[in-house]
């Protein structure tokens, strides 16, 4: 009985006093304090949505090329025996200038041979229409008592001799005509206000018929040719192929450490798609490049590489935001009345690497985050650090964006 109770009953009670002291320990515990934890509404900047019309401008890049250019050839032959001081590389020159002038002793030698056997052809005819006078006179004292067929007429009124005498007078006016057009060609005169870019000759120098003799460009207008991805084609306000049309293009270049610009003209576009690049190319237009009819800052060189920022049709109703603002999925944040998030999904015209261009998906009055909060969802708070309208966002004062990405969404209309 004792060994009963010293390895059974006494570790029994042993537990169960244990366990009545853990239980009586668990009723008198403390009560845990609860924490409610708030959230603090996120600062962040935001823009009020104010839509715009706003006329896509977009990026090229072409060199300067002469509108007009020629080759300066020979076209009778000599030795160069003056030369114009504009005839060097750089050298200007207005229409009519002598450029170069070849020997015209023989020339004028031509010439004078020519004009005598002009007088001698006209003495010659002269004295045959005088015979054929005598002769007609002769004929009809004769043609009624003869009865000739009308080529022996022809013949007694010396028709023949006539016609040869007026020939050989319209051969040598023939000739004159010729010699007096080579002696004028011994003259190179400019054939438009220009510059000459090459010089080949000089003083001195025999040229046969045909000789370059330099090459030359009118600085009335220089052209740049600029390449448009065809996905950027429905940006722009395009001339039709073979019709001119006249839109604004600006035109820069990096010169040292300074930049200049200059105003163009889109002028026409050549209407087929370069089959490798899939570009299409334009031609702008630049007036008085040089400067000689109104003063420049800096000419337009022709071979300068340019930049040009190409005016396009006007688009309406659009907002701009910056492009980081964009999620994946082209969406954004927008506050409501209550200052939560919401996200909205949005319709994307086009986007650069600076600005993002929206034509759907959000109203006038609307405000947009504009600050990133990568670990923001739906229905946080938000408290504004600074609101201002998204038509400020736009960097130029003109209204107009420069587009160089690639457009996600199809435009409106």
């Amino acid at each position: 009985m004792i060994h009963f109770f010293k390895h059974v009953i006494a570790p029994a009670l042993i537990l169960l006093a244990a366990g009545a002291a853990a239980y009586t320990l668990y009723l008198q515990r403390p009560q845990p304090e609860t924490a409610v934890i708030e959230y603090p509404p996120l600062l962040v900047d935001v823009a009020e949505v104010d839509k715009q019309d706003i006329r896509i401008t977009v990026p090229s890049q072409g060199t300067v090329s002469p509108r007009t250019q020629t080759t300066l050839i020979a076209e009778v032959s000599g030795a160069i025996v003056s030369v114009s001081e504009q005839f060097e590389a750089g050298g200007f020159f207005n229409a009519g200038d002598m450029l170069l002038q070849i020997d015209d002793r023989n020339y004028r030698a031509a010439v004078k041979r020519a004009e005598a056997a002009v007088a001698s052809a006209r003495s010659a005819l002269a004295l045959e229409r005088g015979r054929a006078r005598v002769a007609y006179r002769d004929w009809q004292k004769h043609a009624s008592q003869h009865k000739r067929d009308p080529e022996a007429d022809a013949l007694a009124q010396r028709r023949p001799q006539l016609d040869e005498a007026q020939a050989q007078l319209d051969s040598a006016l023939a000739d004159l005509a010729r010699a007096r057009d080579d002696l004028e060609r011994t003259t190179i005169r400019a054939p438009y206000d220009g510059m000459l870019r090459e010089a080949k000759v000089d003083i001195g120098q025999y040229v046969a018929a045909g000789s370059i003799l330099g090459s030359a460009f009118a600085v009335d207008a220089v052209e740049v040719r600029l390449p448009i991805p065809d996905d950027r084609l429905s940006y722009l306000s395009l001339p039709a192929p073979g019709s001119s049309g006249s839109s604004p293009v600006q035109l820069s270049a990096q010169m040292g450490s300074e930049r200049y610009q200059w105003s163009a003209q889109l002028v026409r576009s050549e209407g087929v798609l370069d089959e490798r690049s899939r570009v299409l190319f334009v031609v702008a237009r630049v007036d008085d490049p040089y400067g000689r009819k109104q003063p420049q800052v800096m000419p337009l060189r022709v071979g300068s590489f340019v930049k040009a920022d190409i005016t396009g049709r006007e688009f309406r109703d659009l907002v701009v935001l910056p492009r980081h603002v964009l999620r994946t999925g082209n969406r954004v944040w927008v506050v409501d009345e209550n200052d939560r998030l919401i996200n909205r999904e949005v319709k994307l015209l086009r986007s650069d690497g600076e600005l993002a261009y929206i034509y759907a998906g959000l109203e006038d009055g609307e405000r947009v985050c504009l600050s990133t909060v990568p670990q923001a969802v739906a229905g946080t708070a938000i408290r504004s650090n600074s609101l201002t309208k998204t038509s400020a966002l736009l960097p130029s004062a003109n209204g107009s964006g420069r587009l160089a990405g690639t457009a996600s969404e199809a435009p409106r209309g």
